[in-house]
C-alpha cells in the first residue's frame, strides 16, 4: 500500500481529490494533507508518504520550494505537481528539480488514478532493482548452501550476476581454517589469501565458486559434466592443503566433501555433507596427533585390521559379530587400559573412521556429532580389554541401526513432513532446520530423502503449497494481495507477487480478474440455460 499526500493551499481542491478515489481499493493509503509546505514539512517527516502531489503556487512556502526540500532530504518520495494552464514555466522548473510527474488543474478522478498507479509501478521497479543489485556473488551462493533460493530465482539471479550455475553434477567442500597456535579464527587477509589460492586450481572440466561463510569457514562449490573431474578435483584440494596451505599460512584446514547432487537444490545436501564430514575429520586429525604422541611415549604400536572392520561393518550379521571382534581386538589385550590414554586414542581413531564411512555408505538421518559424541562417552569408560570388546560391539550396533534405516522406506517420514508443512506454511520463518527437528532427522537427510521419494526439493514443495493456497484465498476472498502474501508465509509482498507469476504465468489481480470474469460467463451461460 503506497501512503500518499496532498498540499495544496485551497481546501476545496484538497477535499474533493480525498473523497474522489477509493485509496485502499486502488492500492493506496491516504495519510494526510496540508494547506502550504511549511505546515506540510512536519507531517512529511512524521508519514514518510510514497508520494506526495502539491500545488506549485501556495503561500509561505510554495511548492517548489517544498519539492526543492523534500528532494533533498527525502529523496526516496516520489513527487507530483499540480498546475494551472498559466503556470506552466512553473511545472517545468519542478521537472528540473526532480519532481516524478505533473498534472493540469483540475484534474478527473480517472486521470489521477492512472497517474499514481505510474508512479506506483515506477517505485515497484526501482525497488526490484535495488533487491536485485544487493544480491552478491557471495550471497547467492550462501543461499544454495542454505537451502534459501530456489531454482528458477537462483538460475534468474545468477544470470545478472554473470555466473553459469547449471551443469550435471555439482558438488561442496567446506573448510573449516584454524590459526595453528591459538586455534582461533585466521585473519581475514589469510582467509582471502587461501580463497585466492582456491581459485587458482584448475581442473579440466570443473569450474569452483569459492566464497567466505563464517569466521573459519570456506566453501567451495564445484560443477561439473563429470563425475569422475569432481572427484579429481576434490582430491587436488586436499593435496594442495596438505603440500603448501596449512605451511604457508600457519593454520590447520579440516577439510569436507559431500556427495556428488545433480540438481542445483542438491547444493543444499552435499553442504550439509561436507559439514558432516568436516567435523570428523577435524576430530580425526586431532585424535592422531595424540594417537602418535601416545605411541612415541609409551612405545606402542598396536596394529588393528580396519579394513576387515569395515567389511564387516558392510556385510556382517549379529549373529556372527561376537566371534568377529574377539578376533579383531586380539592385540587389544597388551594395552593397560587403566594407565594410560593409547587404547582411547586408538579405538577412538577406529570410531571416528567407521562413522566416516557408514556416513557414506548408508546416509544415516541421525547426526554423526551427536552418534560420535555418545560413543566417545562410553568409551572413556572402558578399563579392560572385556570392555573394549563391548564397546566394539556397541560401535557395530550404532552404525548397523543406520544401515537398517537405509533400506527403509521413508513413507511415514514424508507424511509427516507435508502433514507439517500444510499446518506450518503461513510462518514466514520456516526453514528445513525447523521441519527436520519434527520429524526427528538431520536437515541432509530430509533433503535427500525428500527429493527421492517426491521428484522435487522440499522448497520447491513449500512454495506449491503456499501459492495454491494463496489462488484459493485470490478467488475466495476480498483480501488484499498483500493481505494474502502475508496469510500464505512472504512477508514481502512484492517477492510474491515476482513469485506467483513465476509460478502461474499471470500476476495476483490478473489471476484474480481471470477467475471473476470466468465466473460471471458462467452465470450467464446458467441463466441463458435456465431461460
Amino acid at each position: 500500500m503506497k501512503k500518499v499526500m496532498i498540499v495544496d493551499d485551497e481546501i476545496l481542491i484538497r477535499e474533493t481529490i480525498r473523497r474522489c478515489v477509493d485509496w485502499e481499493k486502488e492500492g493506496f493509503l491516504y495519510c494526510g494533507d496540508a494547506s502550504d509546505g511549511e505546515v506540510a514539512l512536519p507531517i512529511i517527516e512524521e508519514q514518510r508518504p510514497d508520494i506526495l502531489i502539491t500545488d506549485i503556487k501556495m503561500p509561505f512556502m510554495d511548492g517548489l520550494e517544498l519539492a526543492s526540500i523534500v528532494n533533498k532530504q527525502m529523496p526516496e518520495i516520489k513527487i507530483i505537481v499540480m498546475s494551472g494552464h498559466d503556470e506552466f514555466r512553473y511545472a517545468q522548473a519542478a521537472i528540473r528539480l526532480g519532481v516524478e510527474d505533473y498534472c493540469l488543474k483540475p484534474i478527473s478522478a480517472s486521470e489521477l488514478i492512472s497517474l499514481l498507479h505510474k508512479v506506483s509501478r515506477k517505485i515497484d521497479e526501482e525497488q526490484q532493482l535495488k533487491r536485485s543489485q544487493g544480491v552478491t556473488r557471495e550471497k547467492l551462493l550462501s543461499d544454495l548452501c542454505g537451502g534459501l533460493i530456489g531454482t528458477s530465482e537462483a538460475i534468474e539471479t545468477a544470470k545478472k550476476l554473470s555466473l553459469s550455475l547449471t551443469a550435471r553434477f555439482y558438488a561442496v567442500t567446506v573448510l573449516d581454517i584454524r590459526c595453528h597456535e591459538s586455534a582461533n579464527a585466521p585473519d581475514e587477509a589469510d582467509l582471502k589469501g587461501i580463497q585466492s589460492e582456491l581459485d587458482l586450481l584448475e581442473t579440466p572440466g570443473v569450474e569452483g565458486f569459492t566464497f567466505v561463510r563464517g569466521r573459519t569457514e570456506l566453501v567451495r562449490i564445484l560443477k561439473s559434466g563429470s563425475a569422475e573431474s569432481i572427484s579429481e578435483a576434490i582430491e587436488q584440494m586436499g593435496s594442495l592443503i596438505r603440500a603448501k596451505l596449512e605451511d604457508r599460512f600457519g593454520c590447520e584446514i579440516a577439510m569436507g566433501a559431500g556427495s556428488l547432487q545433480e540438481r542445483l537444490q542438491g547444493i543444499h545436501v552435499s553442504y550439509l555433507e561436507a559439514q558432516e564430514d568436516q567435523h570428523i575429520t577435524r576430530l580425526t586429525r586431532q585424535n592422531r596427533v595424540s594417537l602418535r604422541e601416545a605411541t612415541y611415549r609409551e612405545k606402542m604400536d598396536v596394529l588393528l585390521d580396519r579394513a576387515g572392520f569395515l567389511d564387516f561393518l558392510k556385510i556382517g550379521t549379529m549373529g556372527q559379530r561376537d566371534a568377529f571382534v574377539r578376533e579383531f581386538s586380539q592385540d587389544l589385550k597388551q594395552v593397560d587400559w587403566r594407565a594410560s590414554l593409547y587404547g582411547f586414542y586408538l579405538l577412538n581413531d577406529l570410531t571416528l573412521e567407521a562413522f566416516r564411512t557408514a556416513k557414506i555408505w548408508f546416509r544415516s538421518s541421525e547426526d554423526p556429532a551427536d552418534s560420535i559424541g555418545r560413543m566417545q562417552q562410553a568409551l572413556r569408560k572402558v578399563s579392560s580389554w572385556e570392555d573394549s570388546c563391548d564397546y566394539l560391539k556397541a560401535l557395530l550396533q550404532q552404525l548397523w541401526l543406520w544401515r537398517i534405516e537405509s533400506s527403509d522406506k521413508y513413507g511415514d517420514t514424508i507424511e509427516k513432513v507435508k502433514s507439517y508443512i500444510q499446518e506450518h506454511y503461513p510462518n514466514d520463518q520456516l526453514s528445513l532446520k525447523d521441519i527436520a527437528a519434527h520429524v526427528r532427522v538431520s536437515p541432509s537427510h530430509l533433503s535427500k530423502i525428500f527429493s527421492q521419494e517426491m521428484g522435487q526439493t522440499l522448497t520447491e514443495y513449500l512454495t506449491q503449497v503456499r501459492i495454491r493456497r494463496a489462488m484459493e484465498l485470490l478467488q475466495s476472498t476480498p483480501n488484499k494481495t498483500f493481505e494474502i502474501a502475508f496469510d500464505v508465509g512472504y512477508g514481502d509482498p512484492h517477492y510474491f507477487s515476482n513469485l506467483f507469476k513465476r509460478f502461474t504465468g499471470m500476476t495476483p489481480k490478473e489471476y484474480r480478474n481471470q477467475g471473476t470474469a470466468e465466473l460471471k460467463a458462467g452465470r450467464l451461460e446458467a441463466f441463458k440455460d435456465g431461460s
